[in-house]
């Protein structure tokens, strides 16, 4: 408990009044003669005990009154926990803002950090002078103390939202530590110290889980007052969309494709058209319109099928109609690759194009390679010839049913895939265990060959897939559990055993046997499956070793085969679709050598980069900004032109907010103190300040214990009389 006018308890001495008044106007029993003195003997003592008994009493009142009143006008006040000190005095202040995309949204014409600047200007005119005063946001700045409250104000109209924020626990970590340490050339803090949140109270930006070392450094922090401003609005309304997904990010030319993605409301239901739009140089050219309708709450899909484009890097965008509180999620950008057919080279035994008959069919169908369609290009070539092809020149490689090669040979395809490229191995009835336990072929195979392969005539077993979330299993996902591999029995196979290190089953037998195998070789991939896909001599009837290819609903050995060779030919890889913050890299072919490269922004800006030509891959770190994005090199003719996008997150701009158990949770027993305005902000500054005032408390003690004094007095006096 504190005093604000501490000299005015000097007034309690006047407490000796009442005594004085005591001793001095003290009635006197009234003598009476009268014969029976035995009764009046007795009368007076009663008497004498009766008077004393009330004059104490009175005289309790009056001293209780007068301290009482002097104790009032001192002002006493019990101060709010965690806060010391007067309310002059200097404090050391760390002013957090909340800087994330979502505080763009807008509400009375003003946009939430529009507000919390606002509140946050007026808030530092109410800091006693000399305090020192941090300003902190949600980008990766460093915290300092500003130079005075001048210079801390400036700070905060520099203040501007990010499209990469920090999570607010972590800046709150930060300004703890500011405040418990303080800057090496400021080694003395004041003694009380607040800390202020600016904040929509968005449930994403508090995670009590994550907290937890938030929560260890408040506690560490004595004479600490914590103040939670809430600057949002208590019921939000937003039409945002969502994250876009394109149905390939590299395609061939000829080729259709599609996006999609989905119309979120939060607390509104509207229907509002959505537009996806085509640069074609400078300008962009609409590509189709859908009108959407979504309930309050809900989310209702969108996708759009595009036609052909020709070779090329396209970007683009896709946009909402209408205008709503967030501007800053009714925008999605785009970039999508279109190449020539991926070559694909195909080395089998003899007789070469008879065994390579389904795989080809599977790789570029008659149908589509005559409309130019097709998203590949192969070439069959004998095993005995690999040695003499160019295997850089080829996105993809391919051992269909390979016995036992050369060591050249199997340096030559570890040159190959150690450099990047992708290499599939199918084993089929020419595999010869002994001679593939040799370290060279075990430099690029899954794992050791079993003595013999596994039989199982009757066609009971088949595939499963393994691992759902590899890419090459991506377009399976939408028929899970519906899959007819039942339909494509397998009769052999070659059982793998002490798999190489790294190596992942991605498709597996009924047995559980890995039937499909990934293993990383340098910078590319090895894919080892253990059943052949081969004609010819191999497809007769007792020679086959599967019904994959030529199985009754064999539509899932197509997709199969196509997703494996774009997987190993970099399609499924070469992302060109980032979301803020991330680390854009644009991979390179191995005959392009690139040192430096014009970088164009999407405010239009063009900056000169270096590049590492042995990379072969292009590295953008710095992606804060939203839209697209385009990196240019050697000049119009021949040379490099490619792009990639950048947009936020879906989460970013959700709106949703935390309630008061759940702020609870974050801060855990670490006493803070919520408010919604600046009358709810100067009440608990005063609070933690100055403390909770008893004076009215006092006051109203002070006139109950007069008004009680005066009926008593009344009534003693009147009888005494």
């Amino acid at each position: 408990m504190e005093f604000i006018n501490t000299a005015l308890l000097l007034g309690t001495l006047a407490a000796a009044a009442p005594i004085v008044l005591h001793l001095v106007m003290r009635q006197q029993p009234v003598h009476i003669e009268f014969p029976a003195l035995r009764f009046v003997q007795v009368r007076e003592n009663a008497n004498r005990r009766k008077l004393n008994l009330r004059h104490l009493l009175l005289l309790v009142l009056r001293i209780a009154a007068l301290c009482l009143l002097a104790f009032a006008l001192a002002r006493p006040s019990l101060k709010a926990s965690g806060v010391i000190g007067d309310q002059e005095a200097p404090v050391a202040a760390a002013l957090v803002f909340d800087t994330s995309p979502r505080m763009d949204y807008q509400s009375e014409n003003q946009t939430r950090l529009q507000a919390a600047q606002e509140t946050g200007l007026w808030l530092l005119k109410q800091l006693p002078v000399e305090s020192l005063v941090a300003v902190l946001d949600s980008t990766q700045s460093q915290p300092v103390f500003q130079v005075d409250l001048g210079a801390a104000g400036a700070r905060v109209n520099r203040l501007e939202t990010t499209s990469v924020p920090r999570p607010l626990w972590e800046v709150l970590t930060q300004a703890a530590e500011l405040l418990k340490k303080g800057e090496p050339e400021r080694e003395n803090l004041p003694e009380r110290k607040e800390l202020y949140v600016f904040t929509d109270l968005a449930r994403r930006q508090w995670n009590p889980q994550a907290a937890a070392v938030l929560r260890q450094r408040l506690t560490e922090l004595t004479g600490l007052g914590i103040y939670v401003i809430d600057v949002g609005v208590t019921e939000p309304r937003n039409l945002a969309l969502g994250e876009l997904r394109l149905s390939a990010q590299s395609i061939t030319r000829n080729r259709p494709w599609s996006i999609s993605t989905e119309l979120v409301s939060t607390g509104q239901a509207d229907e509002r058209g959505v537009e996806v739009y085509l640069f074609e140089g400078e300008d962009a050219e609409k590509r189709g319109q859908e009108i959407v309708k979504v309930e309050a709450g809900q989310s209702q899909g969108i996708e759009f099928s595009l036609g052909p484009l020709d070779a090329g890097t396209h970007q683009g965008y896709v946009r909402l109609l209408g205008a709503d509180g967030l501007a800053v999620d009714d925008r999605r950008w785009f970039t999508i690759d279109v190449k020539p057919p991926w070559k694909v080279l195909i080395a089998a035994a003899p007789p070469a194009r008879d065994r390579a008959f389904y795989l080809t069919a599977a790789l570029a169908p008659e149908g589509l390679r005559q409309t130019g369609q097709a998203r590949f290009a192969y070439e069959v070539a004998p095993l005995a010839d690999l040695a003499q092809q160019q295997l850089e020149t080829y996105a993809a490689v391919c051992l269909l049913d390979p016995g036992p090669l050369p060591p050249e040979d199997w340096d030559q395809l570890y040159r190959y895939a150690s450099s990047g490229g992708g290499l599939a191995i199918f084993l089929g009835s020419a595999a010869r265990p002994e001679a593939f336990q040799e370290p060279k072929p075990q430099r690029l195979l899954a794992g050791k060959l079993s003595q013999r392969p596994a039989f199982y005539p009757d066609g009971e077993m088949y595939l499963t897939i393994h691992n759902e979330q590899h890419p090459m299993m991506a377009k399976f996902r939408p028929y899970q559990g519906t899959v007819p591999w039942q339909s494509l029995p397998v009769y052999r196979f070659w059982q793998l055993h002490d798999l190489a290190k790294g190596a992942a089953t991605i498709a597996a037998y009924r047995n559980g046997q890995p039937a499909l195998v990934e293993r990383v070789v340098g910078k590319g991939r090895v894919v080892t499956m253990t059943t052949p896909v081969s004609g010819g001599p191999d497809a007769s009837e007792d020679n086959r070793w599967n019904d994959l290819a030529t199985g009754f609903e064999n539509w899932p050995f197509m997709v199969l085969v196509d997703q494996m060779f774009s997987y190993l030919a970099g399609s499924t890889e070469g992302q060109l679709n980032y979301q803020a913050g991330e680390t854009a890299v644009l991979r390179l072919p191995a005959e392009q050598q690139v040192t430096s490269y014009l970088l164009s922004t999407p405010l239009g800006d063009t900056y000169r980069q270096s590049a590492d030509p042995k990379q072969r891959a292009i590295v953008v770190a710095a992606t804060e900004k939203l839209g697209n994005y385009r990196v240019t090199a050697g000049g119009e003719s021949g040379g490099l032109d490619r792009g990639f996008s950048v947009n936020l997150p879906a989460a970013a701009s959700d709106l949703e907010r935390i309630d008061d158990a759940q702020l609870q949770d974050v801060f855990g027993d670490v006493p803070y103190q919520l408010a919604h305005d600046r009358e709810q902000i100067d009440r608990e500054l005063s609070a933690g300040r100055v403390g909770r005032e008893l004076f009215p408390l006092l006051i109203a003690l002070v006139a109950i214990v007069i008004g009680v004094e005066h009926v008593l007095a009344n009534r003693f006096y009147r009888e005494a009389r």
